[in-house]
């Protein structure tokens, strides 16, 4: 039987800390596995099932949220698919459930290739790739966009890879996040105005153990620190963390209990998000890139292991 997600591609490095492997998915593109020296460094998922949570999947032509699924073009109404059906929302873009085809492979990298095409709400058309490269200390990944449409075109990127350190309980990892701003969310989980988190208890930048947060909130004003903008500490000095690039300026942090564990059970599991740009940009029109017809607009973020 074919897997829900597709193609498997394996990518296999040797690399200072040990042997490294990823597993990415035709479906979405996601990494279903990302290990070095044995120690998983994102939380895996069944090949038998879909990747619940949207665990490691791409977020293209928008991450998060769009409010109702409307946002204007000028001054005419579109309206997206409601696609958070609970919450009437429009939620993490439009390629979550297509297979990419295969652009190139090597070893240690592949890069996968999709096509939004024009649709509900979207009335254009842009070509996307996605390169994941395994290097020494963790994993690239690089995202290109093509507008091939006739007129300028509204994108934003996001990915929902979920981090670990896969021999140690994540509760009692420390999560560490240097943004200075944070979206506050009403009850269907929309965003309101950009404000400071100094003084709140979503100031992350001193780190938290997980086991203290229940999150799914946007950061703003993110500044790397040490090349790394947010972490996952053990006690024992090792983290995993992720660096984005000038095009990456927000990132997303969701925490759940119920992240279910291969072999079955649940355990703790913490989605930290690179994003172009936040929640409902859309509407806001906060940090969205609008891509010129026949422009390419390219963009990089990746993992970081320390042991």
């Amino acid at each position: 039987m074919r897997a829900p997600t597709g193609e498997q591609y394996v990518l296999t490095r040797s690399t200072p800390l040990g042997a490294a492997e990823a597993i990415i998915t035709e479906v979405a593109a996601s990494i279903r596995t990302l290990r070095i020296g044995g120690i998983d460094l994102t939380q895996p998922y069944d090949e038998g099932r879909s990747p619940a949570f949207g665990c490691g999947i791409v977020l293209v032509p928008w991450p998060n949220r769009v409010r109702d699924g409307k946002w204007r073009l000028g001054g005419d109404l579109q309206q997206l698919d409601i696609t958070e059906v609970e919450r009437n929302n429009a939620i993490h873009g439009l390629l979550r459930n297509t297979a990419y085809r295969l652009v190139s492979r090597t070893e240690s990298s592949v890069t996968l290739g999709a096509v939004v095409f024009p649709q509900h709400g979207y009335p254009f058309q842009l070509d996307t790739t996605v390169t994941y490269e395994l290097v020494d200390d963790g994993l690239r990944v690089t995202h290109s966009i093509t507008n091939e449409s006739a007129s300028d075109a509204p994108v934003a990127i996001g990915t929902h890879p979920f981090f670990q350190i896969g021999d140690v309980d994540t509760e009692q990892l420390t999560l560490t996040v240097h943004g200075s701003t944070r979206f506050p969310v009403d009850e269907r989980l929309n965003v309101g105005d950009e404000i400071p988190v100094t003084g709140s208890k979503y100031d992350l930048r001193s780190g938290r153990k997980v086991s203290e947060v229940n999150l799914d909130d946007a950061f703003g004003a993110v500044v790397p620190v040490d090349q790394v903008t947010a972490t996952l500490t053990a006690p024992d000095g090792r983290w995993v963390g992720l660096w984005q690039d000038e095009n990456f300026p927000y990132v997303q942090v969701f925490t759940t209990r119920i992240f279910p564990r291969i072999g079955g059970g649940f355990t703790t599991g913490v989605a930290i998000e690179p994003m172009t740009a936040p929640a409902d940009a859309f509407n806001s029109g906060q940090s969205l890139k609008w891509l010129g017809s026949g422009e390419n607009w390219v963009a990089s973020w990746g993992i970081r292991y320390s042991a």
